[in-house]
């Protein structure tokens, strides 16, 4: 089978198309010929060795796919040769097959395209359980996404209007800002244009913001938090502008806040059920009409790296997957 390599860190442009073996199946777990693979923020990381990850070498980057089951192993038992399905990887996905932990795994329905699939769980996991399980998100509160253009923050948006809360979408241009209000935000904020804490004192007439979803990270992270409204919760996502902030302890203090991180891999392992619980919930947010987990674009696979590329040089709005087979 072929498969993109990462023999040691560094960037995209390192990676390698190459024949190689296929995985062997363990026990527990199914082998997928993979459909498509989602193009996650933590790929541009785990090739460079930045993330919390390093694998072994060679390795294959790719958190998130969709396939079709080729084989099981002996202890599998909610899946079969032929099923569909999507899935949790960690890394690997940017192969034509891959053994994936039973447990990682979720049946995908009829009504989603082996593309939307592939790029599923891992944004809306992620914000699902950044606004229900650490944010305590409530209907008629008000939610602030930065980043609302990428996939995460598209997801954020979506499930934050399904969970009934005023949306306000920050990004850094028009474009980014029309993938945002299409997924249904209520107010639009162009951070490179205009002064965020000032915009969102006037669209909360001074109230400032209940909760935060931040997978941005650095210079407007401090501006977002001095907007929170008493008691609430800033949720530290990710930091796709390459830039870790620091806080000032006494604005927690004096807003009544919490700086809550949200680490939904682990979740996911620690808490299955739990998880579980989210996803049957989100997919019911599909049928109802409620989120649209569309991609806006497709990489054949033989672009794989230059798909890395531009999701780290942030020139990529909404959802990318890559079409393996």
């Amino acid at each position: 089978m072929r498969a993109w390599l990462c023999k040691s860190f560094g960037p995209p442009e390192t990676l390698v198309l190459e024949e190689t073996a296929e995985p062997r199946v363990g026990s527990g777990s199914v082998l997928v010929r993979v459909s498509a693979a989602g193009l996650n923020f933590p790929d541009s990381l785990i090739i460079e060795g930045k993330y919390q990850f390093k694998p072994s070498f060679p390795f294959s980057p790719g958190g998130e796919v969709a396939g079709i089951v080729e084989a099981v192993g002996e202890k599998v038992s909610r899946f079969k040769v032929g099923d569909r399905v999507m899935g949790l990887t960690g890394w690997g996905g940017f192969a034509e097959k891959i053994a994936v932990g039973e447990a990682n795994l979720v049946p995908v329905p009829p009504s989603l395209s082996d593309e939307s699939a592939a790029g599923f769980m891992m944004i809306y996991g992620t914000s699902m359980y950044a606004l229900k399980q650490r944010g305590r998100l409530e209907e008629g509160q008000t939610l602030l996404v930065l980043g609302a253009g990428g996939g995460v923050g598209k997801a954020a948006v979506e499930i934050g209007k399904a969970m009934g809360a005023k949306v306000i979408a920050a990004a850094s241009s028009a474009e980014k800002l029309a993938v945002a209000k299409r997924a249904g935000a209520d107010e639009l904020i162009n951070y490179s244009e205009s002064n965020l804490k000032d915009e969102l004192k006037r669209l909360t007439k001074g109230q400032g913001v209940d909760v935060v979803y931040d997978p941005v990270g650095g210079e407007l992270a401090e501006q977002a938090l001095r907007s929170m409204a008493w008691d609430g919760r800033y949720l530290v996502v990710g930091f796709a502008s390459g830039t870790i902030p620091s806080f000032a302890a006494n604005l927690t203090l004096l807003k009544g806040c919490q700086i809550v991180g949200v680490f939904w891999g682990a979740f996911a392992q620690r808490s299955p059920l739990e998880n579980l619980a989210n996803f049957k919930e989100l997919l019911g947010w599909v049928q109802a009409g409620k989120i649209d987990p569309s991609v806006a674009k497709v990489y054949p696979f033989e672009e794989a790296a230059q798909a890395i590329a531009d999701l780290g040089g942030r020139r990529v709005s909404g959802k990318a997957v890559v079409r393996v087979s």
